[in-house]
């Protein structure tokens, strides 16, 4: 399955392109830089479930302490953490062409760059010289907390002035619909290769866990 939808996905994605630059039309304010749009909506979609599944799973260790929930919810950050530094510097590139400049301090920018700085740091914590358990603990603790900026990020350009454009507003839709049905395609597409890559890394963090047991239970109980 696994191998599945990561095939499934690089071929959906290689088909996307044919939509990104030839079926959807060219954004007459900004041109053809616009279509970087269609990577960046699904990076930042889908970095933002990563981080859902962070939170939900480090409830779940805290409330059933099974290691196992803890081995997704890491598996997610990585990649969500992949996937929000990508999404920060597609938006410098699309933002350059936009606004004229590199950065700027909009509240949709700083709060999606405070939330890398998060999940960089909450990965760190993995690495920490601690008990396992207690290290475990502490995870699941600081992926709640990190969470709150997820949906700050979400409604800022709502509820504060901003320059970010917003795709969905309260008079609907902000696209043609060629421009809606490429993204829904690149969102899809990209949502089959990121569920593999969960996959996968999942696997990988389950098999280390194994030798790591496997290798305790050897030096414990030698032959």
């Amino acid at each position: 399955m696994t191998s599945l939808l990561l095939l499934l996905g690089a071929l959906g994605m290689a088909c996307c392109q044919w939509l990104i630059f030839c079926y959807a039309p060219i954004e007459e304010s900004m041109g053809i830089t616009q279509k970087i749009f269609y990577v960046h909506l699904p990076l930042a979609w889908w970095g933002l479930i990563s981080f859902l599944i962070v939170f939900v799973a480090s409830l779940l260790f805290l409330c059933k302490h099974r290691p196992v929930y803890m081995r997704l919810a890491k598996a997610a950050g990585e990649i969500g953490e992949l996937l929000a530094v990508l999404t920060v510097l597609t938006g410098i590139i699309w933002g350059k062409t936009a606004w004229g400049v590199w950065w700027t301090w909009d509240p949709r920018l700083t709060t999606a760059l405070v939330l890398c700085f998060l999940y960089a740091g909450w990965l760190m914590l993995h690495g920490l010289d601690f008990p396992e358990e207690r290290k475990q603990k502490l995870c699941a603790v600081t992926g709640i907390l990190a969470f709150l900026d997820v949906p700050l990020v979400f409604i800022s350009s709502r509820i504060w002035r901003t320059i970010h454009p917003a795709v969905f507003t309260s008079q609907g839709i902000q696209m043609s619909q060629e421009m809606l049905i490429t993204v829904l395609c690149a969102l899809f597409a990209f949502g089959l290769f990121y569920a593999g890559l969960l996959r996968l890394r999942f696997a990988c963090l389950n098999a280390q866990a194994r030798l790591a047991s496997l290798r305790e239970n050897t030096f414990a109980n030698p032959a």
